[in-house]
């Protein structure tokens, strides 16, 4: 089969939507299958060069929108020549797009929302919300409606979506997520990583990797940390990611008023042995999100083996505990403030029991293999559950 997967962006400081359907495109192809992306970058883009697959730029896309009047007219050429459209992400032109072009083909279009249906952000940001919802009626709606349909990553996150805008029918199906295995060199790649920052060397690391984002709680880790290991100077904080919203000054500052600035470090954005590095030579991984559909992280976090410290608005977070994978509790001060205390109070052997269930909930329930063969399974048979024809669900009417 071939796919095509449209995307605003491939750009991988865009985080989590374009590293998922760049890791779904390579499970997919080692399966047998092939596929490319369509996205609204500017032809002359630097990072395209690197882009390891097929990529058809066709920007720049104007504003926050992403729009260009040139997508369309690509896909009504070229969709037809492709089994299946994969759109990741809402409230962008190139969704709409989609449905202009798609929605009478034979050409099936699937969408992954990516999260983007939380009902957090109705109540975190107000004021978007009532353009989303202006939006919403001839937009987006129409988008998800059409769709073949509509992909969730867990339960969690298809129940969330029902909340946030009406009218609401959408074809639901929870297909899962994941990522491609982390290489298994661990050793290596933590030397590696030490190597490139040794202030780290005999250090206990307790590491952030993603954007620097407030919806991620990365204040609350800091001052959580300042709470309970301000006193034990063989732990560290890695702050690791991109700062696109130009948070990372304020929360240095925070940094600098709660006394810890000389225990956090700020590598930015991580890629490669760097990232699968930071991974081995941490202890632990943390992300106190206040919204997190999936967590692209926090899978390559377990498949590591490293345990993870997460909120229970990590939409992943009931398979998590279910496994002892990892510590959940509220996204609040005091919840994250509970996660650092029962991590610290564990014992060797807990931490070692930890690291084991990590590596196991990775193999069973997140691996992008299992996604690529249950996306497969609902192009041609129009379910995940049999390898025969059959009826998708009715799904959600709201």
């Amino acid at each position: 089969m071939k796919f095509l997967h449209l995307i605003d962006s491939v750009d991988a400081r865009g985080g989590g939507p374009i590293e998922g359907a760049l890791r779904l495109h390579e499970a997919l192809v080692a399966m047998g299958h092939s596929g490319e992306f369509v996205c609204v970058n500017s032809p002359d883009d630097p990072h395209l060069g690197t882009f390891p697959a097929t990529v058809h730029a066709i920007g720049p896309g104007k504003g926050g929108y992403a729009f260009s009047s040139r997508l369309v007219p690509w896909l009504l050429a070229h969709a037809s020549s492709f089994d299946a459209v994969i759109v990741n992400g809402l409230w962008q032109y190139p969704g709409f797009a989609a449905w202009r072009a798609l929605s009478r083909s034979r050409t099936p279009y699937f969408v992954f929302t990516h999260g983007m249906l939380d009902p957090w952000f109705k109540h975190r940001y107000p004021l978007k919300h009532l353009k989303k919802r202006l939006y919403w009626r001839w937009g987006e709606y129409r988008v998800l409606r059409d769709a073949k349909a509509v992909l969730f990553t867990c339960e969690e996150e298809k129940l969330l979506a029902r909340q946030s805008f009406r009218p609401y029918r959408v074809n639901e199906v929870v297909l899962s997520f994941g990522t491609a295995r982390p290489p298994q060199d661990g050793q290596r790649l933590s030397e590696i990583f030490l190597s490139a920052f040794p202030t780290f060397q005999g250090k206990r690391l307790l590491l952030y990797l993603g954007r620097i984002h407030e919806k991620k709680g990365c204040d609350l880790l800091i001052e959580a940390f300042a709470k309970r290991c301000r006193d034990i100077p063989d732990i560290h904080l890695v702050m690791a990611g991109p700062d696109q919203e130009g948070w990372a000054p304020a929360l240095q500052q925070l940094a600098q008023r709660v006394g810890i600035a000389d225990r956090i470090s700020w590598p930015g954005l991580l890629s490669g042995d760097l990232k699968w590095g930071a991974f081995y030579a941490s202890d632990a991984f943390c992300l106190p999100s206040h919204q997190e559909n999936f967590g692209i992280a926090v899978a390559e976090s377990l498949g590591c083996g490293r345990p993870v410290l997460i909120s229970n608005k990590v939409n992943i977070w009931r398979e998590i505990e279910a496994d002892g994978a990892g510590l959940v509790e509220n996204d609040t001060l005091e919840g994250t403030t509970a996660l650092l205390d029962r991590w610290l109070a564990s014992s060797p052997e807990t931490l070692r029991l930890q690291c084991d269930s990590a590596r196991r909930c990775f193999e069973n329930r997140f691996t992008m293999d299992r996604v690529a063969q249950r996306l497969v399974r609902l192009v041609q048979f129009g379910s995940i559950d049999s390898e025969a024809p059959g009826n998708p669900s009715t799904g959600a009417h709201v």
